[in-house]
């Protein structure tokens, strides 16, 4: 799910990682020759490191394969997926930000009638239940699992923008992790599935899961929060299909919402349901103005 918007965020990781250990903008060091090489000293014992650099915790980098890895699908197009692989575990990192950063150091926020260019790289088209013009553009700081200050987007019904702001004030005031908030396209809602996304979003115009009829998110009246880390359940359909790790909600990873925590909290107050309250199913990365 959401294959597109990975590969091209992966894409920049790269760029970042590979350009990590220096100054920015810095010639890499040449090679020693091999002359230089051999008459360098034999270093002594206190030049020698104690320790080889210590190893990125499981979880905490994207594996190579992320978005990439399409499953088979079921006789209803959903993917077929085992356990959670041991690298989705305890998933804990940020991917590079796709907007330029909001000035200032704090929570931000700027809230416009959404743009064409937006719209046309959005999921909306005519037939859907909400007008274009309806819709608002919202670009938003949050943290990420990298403790830094990240910006995201996202479209949500221009009705309630507003409330939704201070929703993301107070997460953002909280250091709720975040690790990617961005807007849904077309390309990724008709991507094989990878059951490996984990998107913070709003507006996205299609169908609830398993119905014919609009979801919230086609309104711009739902919100989505990590959900990878928050996955639908219901039987023994899970999404994202890697996620089923994050089925036991005892568990206290960063990213997961949990009830009474400050995300179901903040829903709260502005008048929202969390998903994670239903009785049939489990929505636990799903809130809604009307609860469903």
């Amino acid at each position: 799910m959401r294959t597109g918007t990975y590969a091209a965020a992966l894409a920049a990781l790269a760029l970042v990682l590979a350009g990590c250990g220096g100054e920015p903008g810095a010639e890499p060091s040449p090679a020693p020759s091999t002359e230089s090489a051999t008459a360098s000293a034999t270093p002594s014992p206190s030049d020698v490191p104690s320790s080889s650099p210590a190893a990125p915790k499981p979880g905490s980098v994207p594996p190579p394969w992320l978005g990439t890895r399409v499953l088979k699908e079921d006789a209803e197009g959903y993917g077929i997926a085992g356990p959670t692989p041991p690298e989705l575990r305890n998933r804990a990192w940020t991917l590079p930000d796709m907007l330029p950063m909001l000035p200032g150091d704090g929570f931000a926020a700027e809230v416009d009638v959404a743009p064409d260019d937006v719209i046309a790289r959005s999921t909306w088209a005519p037939g859907c239940p909400v007008s274009r013009q309806e819709l608002a553009w919202v670009r938003m700081t949050f943290w990420g699992f990298d403790g830094a200050r990240h910006t995201g987007e996202m479209l949500i019904n221009a009705r309630v923008a507003e409330d939704v702001v201070g929703v993301f004030r107070r997460l953002y005031e909280a250091r709720f992790p975040i690790e990617q908030m961005d807007i849904t396209t077309k390309a990724a809602l008709d991507a094989p599935p990878t059951g490996d996304g984990n998107g913070t979003g709003g507006f996205v115009c299609r169908p609830s899961v398993g119905q014919t009829s609009f979801s919230q998110h086609a309104y711009g009246l739902a919100i989505d929060i990590n959900t990878f880390q928050n996955p639908y359940v219901k039987g023994d359909r899970v999404i994202p299909e890697l996620a089923r790790w994050y089925l036991d909600r005892s568990r206290k990873a960063p990213g997961m919402i949990h009830p009474d925590d400050v995300v179901v909290q903040a829903f709260a107050d502005i008048g929202w349901e969390w998903g994670g309250d239903w009785n049939s199913l489990k929505d636990y990365q799903h809130f809604s103005e009307n609860g469903t």
